[in-house]
């Protein structure tokens, strides 16, 4: 049986004749597919932000050091003739020694003057020591913890010795004496920066390292032993924070060209642009610009620090490409430390790489250290050459002719690099270099414009992005422009900001401080704004006022609650979201917002966004009406009632589609919990004491006899698919925690080991120990008991919430709170089960019981461990035990492991894995203990910590919650611009879509090619297997060779073309609920299972049947009023086992229920459910909402549904035998067009075809099947099949439909009543008997029709092999 599966996995072949390769697939729209389905609702991990500034320096204090003895050469220096004589551009020789040397000073400083004009500068010439001393450490007094300069001319005395030691002279000037840089080190202290422009300047680095390294270790021995004789001495000033710079390596001399000043290093360092222009004149190439001289330089025009004239120019472009290529060449944190995190350093830092480049042409290589990597190759020095060159052509005929001068196109053209490299570039790739030069220009008002909106759709790249332009320096200037009133570049403010704050939420500060508020409210108070700028307006505020209370004060006077409430209604999601949020954040823990707030009315106008049409945005005004009542501040009753007020409000989504609402619903309802607490304790000790006295067992204690299969039944004991951690399924999950559970599994009373199945597992989709929180304490709520207190408390009461009055609020919210500890998704649950047990910890922490001895008094004394549950005693014949008074009224009504030998043990174990998967046995307790407890902790204290009532942190803290604002900030974090991944034709993901579309196509074409040739036998089994658990739902996957078989609680998935199994999983649903309805969600596509269960409980499914773990991507109550206990209790444990193979017994005698029924319409992205109630509801997937109710009109249960979304109309089969029609385009009271009432008993399936004038076919359990024109109201053909049918399906296609019956064979009948297969034995086996039929169903498609019989087989059967 290999139905062309060659064909199916090659998308090449017969492509020709599947050219229009059907494109419905395309159109179909996609379930349960946003990013709230596929990521976990948390924020991203924050990136540690490291380009702040952590100590910014100055350099307050600058010693100038020169020893030039003009007209004294040093004995150790040969000159040559003529030679450098230039010092500060002047020459010695030109004036008296001592007048030259004034100069040379008064000039130095006046140069450095250029670029740290605030230092206080101490010129020290030909000094002696002790003048260099007592100067240094007079600075040094000064400067306190900012930095010093030391600035050496050795031009005039010898060149530095090895030993470590600079010359300075004696006071006479007969002498040259030493210095040693170990006293100079002394004397600066640190941090410093040293300036040495000597021959073999190098020697002084290296000396200057090793005393540094010779201190550091004096420190320690002086640490580490105070008695030595260097913990005596005052302690020497450590030298880390020491920059240097030296003008040549420990060998090389200065160059004595006498083109050249003598202090070249001196020049470069703080008259760059001169010696730059200079030496550009003196190359070779300099030629090619007629007409330009050095006397000409001499000439440029302008000045330095106005960037419209030429000098100014030349040097703005300067700066911008020595700041480049530092940023691309040096590693960042040694970037940050040089060229931000002081001016002085950054400039000298700068014109360093320009020494570099000059002095390594004649052949000095200038050190510094910390030592930079090579630069002077870089190719930004060829943009400079060519800036240059340009502004230098231009000099004659300004300076002739007084011309107008062109600016240099430079900084387009960089703009221009860096544009191509953002339309042209590849994910992973290099930054892009120019991005110092967009920085540049951003204050420049000729490129800004152009600037921003690079660097707008720079930091659109992500995060990454963001980082690295805040690590170039762009913030100061960014924040400066929001000082710019121009409203062009409010958008592009408005996004660079969106983007700085989704990556670094600490900006709020700098925001508020420097107003930079307003700009944004001005922006989303402005109408005409486009709506996503307003969202970003608005995200940024919201980011603003974050637990910040400055940024609320800010913002609450800038009217912001006023502007957010005027856009609740608009039509922009994202900003209705964000708008909602921004208001919770602003009234968080901030009383004076929320009076605010009440005074317009803000909570009433926030109602409506309740029921708004995107779950996100009823998320962010459940979380606004959260923190509303979440104040901490003085409660009076108008508060109260406001409070109560929105309370009742929230109720009313405790059956919303979306389980993100629903947590953040548990959340703002903690606020409320928290603010009244002990309102809230009065309410929790109440219906301890009313679930204490109730009598009748939950479900969850009623044993079930089938659970018990014998072992000679089954094979192999089934291994459960760990579930994925994700969803935090507390089910029989990984392996570890179920070997432990086997562990506990106490033997029968037949003395045989109880063969563990799912059902066995006394696990609910809550179960009382939540598997994945690390900080677990036992719960004093279990989750059975939560469950008890939620179906005796008057559960109809709850859909008529609204209208009660105020006294019984309390007990209203806590009757939500049980409603959504019961959640299907368990998120949901976790979160309200901790809120529960927070208050009845404190409620019976208050109620404080006595420390009792006798263990046989009324409330026995028994830990709140889900393990031991009491004193119950199974009698031999497994009936439910009575409550008795011994049971302490908070642990759970489950028989707990025996503790002495005589006691016979309960036959179904309690499994509840706590922390260590290991559940604590009941004889590691004490026999006395008091309540709660926190079970045995190894140290003989146990019994004192209950006292501490911070013991139980598994229990709420009052900042409980969801990450929800977090998540929704990432949207802006991730790139807004870049087309989404599944509209790239080229991405992977599009490619497997298309595979997937082909597919489809080729299984529809050839499945219609055999049902058109009609077919006469269907009997050929391709596949029989043995299923994990009785068969009670099976679903073929439209297009893949997978089938889904449920079984009570679980999931088993087969590959019914390789007769492998694929997966088995638990579903979570409650012990007392079963599966009774499963559907697939984009089968075309990427394949969801939803299953239904009786409870009115949807899940959906993902990552089943590969090789990920099964993963729960929803759940929510689909109907909410169809609680089990509505169907008869089971009388005996025959019965019990009927109900749960098959449920025609119980519709036998008009017993039991439909369970839930759901159809699904993928075209609309439409389910619809019905079950054992009144109402056809119909949600909408889109939106997670429910769009109807309608009424069906009849007192019985609904069995089945069909709908056909062309017609808009919905076919319900009903228990009472009627079939009934609707058209859910009409109002409530008409909606019902048609009703039936051919059948006298339960129908079993009623199918309403397809086409235009598609009829409808429906089938009783006496196993008459009609045919119903929509429009006549008699049935148009009426055949008879077997009595007593249990399963029934209709095959869409192929005009064929199957009976299967509780006589244990099938029948499948054509369109005309003709058997054409009668299927009683399986094939092979011995011919084995097929079991009673639990369920079957046809594929959509091919000819094939699945078996699921209660002996737990599981078969396929299919048209002859000739004919596939």
């Amino acid at each position: 049986m290999k139905m062309d599966s060659e064909l199916l996995h090659s998308p090449a072949v017969c492509l020709a004749e599947e050219e229009e390769a059907d494109t419905s697939d395309w159109n179909l729209p996609l379930a349960f597919m946003k990013k709230r389905h596929s990521e976990k609702i948390e924020g991203s991990k924050a990136l540690a932000q490291s380009w702040r500034m952590k100590d910014r320096m100055k350099t307050v204090s600058v010693a100038l050091v020169l020893c030039l003895n003009v007209g004294v050469d040093p004995p150790d220096v040969v000159k040559t003739s003529p030679c450098a004589r230039l010092e500060c551009w002047i020459d010695p020789l030109s004036m008296s020694p001592q007048k030259a040397l004034e100069t040379i000073g008064a000039n130095l400083q006046k140069q450095y003057e250029n670029w740290q004009p605030r230092a206080r500068y101490k010129q020290s010439l030909d000094p002696t020591v002790d003048e260099v001393k007592k100067l240094c450490t007079s600075l040094r007094r000064n400067a306190k913890e900012e930095r010093v300069l030391f600035h050496y001319n050795g031009h005039g005395v010898p060149r530095p010795t090895v030993n470590g030691e600079i010359w300075v002279f004696n006071k006479n000037y007969t002498q040259y004496i030493p210095l040693s840089v170990y006293d100079l080190q002394t004397w600066m202290g640190s941090p410093s920066i040293f300036v040495y422009d000597c021959s073999n300047a190098g020697i002084i680095v290296k000396s200057f390292k090793q005393f540094a390294l010779q201190r550091e270790q004096e420190l320690e021995v002086a640490a580490i032993n105070p008695n030595h004789p260097l913990a005596q001495m005052p302690l020497p000033p450590s030298m880390k924070n020491c920059i240097q710079l030296a003008a040549c390596e420990a060998s090389e001399l200065l160059p004595m060209n006498p083109d050249l000043p003598a202090d070249l290093f001196t020049s470069c360092l703080t008259t760059p642009i001169k010696i730059a222009l200079r030496w550009f004149c003196m190359q070779k190439s300099a030629k090619l610009v007629p007409g330009v001289t050095l006397d000409l330089i001499e000439k440029i025009p302008g000045r330095l620090n106005d960037r419209r004239t030429p000098l100014g120019e030349l040097n703005w472009i300067f700066t911008a490409i020595t700041d480049t290529i530092a940023w691309n060449v040096l590693p960042r944190d040694l970037f940050q430390k040089l060229f931000r995190q002081d001016l002085l350093v950054a400039s000298l830092f700068r014109n360093f790489l320009l020494a570099e480049r000059i002095m390594r042409s004649y052949n000095c290589t200038p050190v510094s250290s910390p030592r930079l990597p090579p630069t002077y190759m870089h190719a930004m020095w060829q943009a400079w050459d060519l800036a240059v060159d340009i502004c230098l052509s231009q000099l004659p005929t300004i300076i002739e002719e007084g011309t107008a001068f062109r600016h240099s196109p430079f900084f387009a053209e960089q703009l221009t690099a860096f544009q191509v490299w953002l339309t042209m570039g590849v994910e992973n790739r290099n930054p892009p270099e120019q991005l110092p030069i967009v920085l540049q220009v951003l204050l420049s008002q000729v490129h800004r414009l152009r600037a921003l909106d690079l660097l707008g759709r720079f930091l659109d790249l992500g995060p990454w992005a963001v980082s690295l332009a805040l690590s170039v320096g762009i913030f100061p200037y960014v924040l400066k422009l929001l000082q710019s009133s121009a409203r062009e570049l409010r958008p592009l403010l408005v996004f660079i900001w969106a983007k700085i704050l989704a990556v670094d939420s600490s900006c709020q500060a700098d925001l508020v401080k420097d107003n930079g508020h307003k700009y944004f409210l001005s922006v989303l108070a402005d109408p005409y704004m486009p709506a996503e700028h307003r969202t970003m307006a608005v995200f940024i505020l919201a980011v603003i006022v974050n637990s910040y209370t400055t940024g609320q004060e800010a913002c609450l006077q800038g009217n912001l609650i006023a502007i957010c409430l005027e856009q609740l209604s608009d039509p922009h999601p994202l900003l209705r979201q964000w708008v909602a949020i921004c208001l919770g954040r602003i009234w968080q823990n901030f009383d004076s917002a929320r009076w605010c707030g009440v005074r317009d009315s803000a909570h009433e106008k926030l109602y409506s966004l309740l029921s708004d049409p995107i779950p996100e945005v009823r998320c962010a005004a459940v979380f606004a009406l959260g923190t509303f009542v979440g104040n901490s501040a003085e409660r009076t009753d108008h508060s109260t009632t406001i409070d109560h007020n929105v309370a009742m409000m929230l109720a009313q989504l405790i059956n919303d589609g979306s389980p993100v609402v629903r947590k953040e619903l548990v959340v703002a309802l903690s606020h409320l919990v928290v603010q009244y607490e002990s309102n809230f304790c009065t309410v929790a000790l109440q219906f301890m004491e009313e679930e204490k006295n109730y009598p009748v067992p939950s479900p969850a204690n009623t044993l079930e006899p089938c659970n018990l299969t014998p072992v000679r039944d089954s094979p192999a004991i089934p291994r459960l698919r760990s579930v994925n951690s994700y969803t935090n399924i507390r089910a029989a999950t990984t392996a570890r925690n179920l070997n432990k559970s086997l562990q506990n599994l106490n033997l029968n009373e037949e003395g045989g080991p109880v063969t563990f199945s799912p059902g066995n597992l006394s696990t609910s989709s809550s179960a009382s120990s939540t598997l994945g929180s690390p900080d677990n304490d036992e719960y004093i709520l279990s989750f059975e008991t939560i469950d008890k207190m939620r179906r005796v408390s008057s559960y109809s009461s709850l859909n008529s919430l609204i209208g009660v009055s105020f006294n019984s609020v309390y007990t209203q919210i806590w009757r939500v709170l049980l409603h959504l500890a019961a959640d299907p998704f368990p998120e949901v649950s976790d979160l309200a089960m901790k809120v529960l047990n927070s208050i009845a910890y404190k409620a019976t922490m208050n109620a404080r019981p006595q420390r009792i001895l006798d263990s046989g008094s009324l409330t026995q004394s028994a830990p709140a461990s889900p393990t031991s549950k009491g004193a119950h005693i199974h009698q031999a014949g497994g009936s439910p035990p009575m409550p008795s008074a011994s049971s302490s009224s908070l642990t759970n009504e489950v028989p707990k492991p025996p503790t002495r030998g005589g006691e016979q043990p309960p036959t179904r174990p309690p499994y509840t894995p706590t922390l260590g998967g290991q559940a604590p046995h009941s004889h590691q307790f004490p026999r006395t203990r008091k309540m709660f407890d926190k079970g045995p902790s190894g140290s003989e204290q146990a019994g004192d910590d209950a006292d501490d009532p911070g013991g139980h942190k598994a229990y709420m803290n009052a900042n409980l919650s969801t990450g929800l604002c977090d998540w929704s900030a990432k949207y802006f974090a991730q790139p807004v611009m870049k087309i989404p991944e599944e509209h790239d034709v080229e991405s992977q993901v599009r490619k497997e879509r298309e595979w997937r579309f082909l597919r489809n196509a080729r299984v529809r074409k050839q499945s219609q090619r055999i049902t058109q040739r009609g077919v006469t036998r269907l009997d050929d089994q391709i596949f029989i297997n043995r299923n994990p658990g009785v068969p009670s739902v099976v679903k073929f996957h439209p297009f893949n060779p997978c089938i889904a078989v449920a079984d009570k609680d679980s999931i088993c998935f087969w590959d019914w073309e390789k007769a492998e199994r694929l997966d088995y999983f638990y579903n979570g649903n409650p012990r007392y609920t079963r599966i009774t309805a499963m559907e697939y969600l984009n089968g075309h596509d990427y394949s969801l299972l939803l299953t239904a269960t009786d409870d009115g409980a949807l899940r959906i499914w993902k990552n089943f049947a590969d090789q990920r773990n099964p993963e729960m991507v929803t759940a929510w109550q689909g109907l909410s009023d169809m609680l089990p206990t509505t169907r008869g209790q089971p009388s005996s444990s025959a019965h019990s086992l009927a109900r749960r193979v098959s449920i025609c017994l119980d519709r036998s005698k008009g017993q039991g229920g439909a369970g839930m029924v759901v159809d699904w319409e993928q075209e609309t992205g439409l389910l619809m459910t019905s079950g054992d109630v009144r109402v056809i509801r119909i949600w909408d997937t889109e939106r997670e909402m429910k769009v109807q109710d309608i009424p069906t009109g009849a007192d019985s249960c609904v069995t089945c549904l069909s709908c056909d979304s062309q017609r808009s109309l919905i076919a319900a089969g009903l228990g009472d035998g009627s079939v009934r029609l609707y058209d859910r385009r009409m109002g409530a009271n008409e909606c019902r067009v048609m009703t039936y009432r051919e059948h006298s008993s339960w129908v079993v399936k009623a199918h309403l075809q397809k086409q235009t004038d598609g009829k409808i076919i429906s089938v009783s359990v006496d196993g008459d099947v009609r045919f119903f024109e929509l429009r006549s109201p008699d049935s148009v053909n009426v055949l008879q099949t077997v009595k007593g049918l249990t399963a029934l399906d209709i095959h869409p296609q192929a005009n064929l439909f199957a009976c299967g019956s509780m006589n244990q064979f099938i029948a499948v009948y054509n369109s005309n009543g003709d058997v054409i297969s009668n299927i009683k034995y399986y094939d092979g086996f011995m011919g084995q008997r097929i079991g009673a039929i639990s369920c079957l169903a046809f594929h959509p498609y091919w000819p094939h029709l699945a078996v699921g019989s209660n002996d737990y087989y599981m078969s396929i059967y299919s048209a002859e092999k000739r004919l596939r």
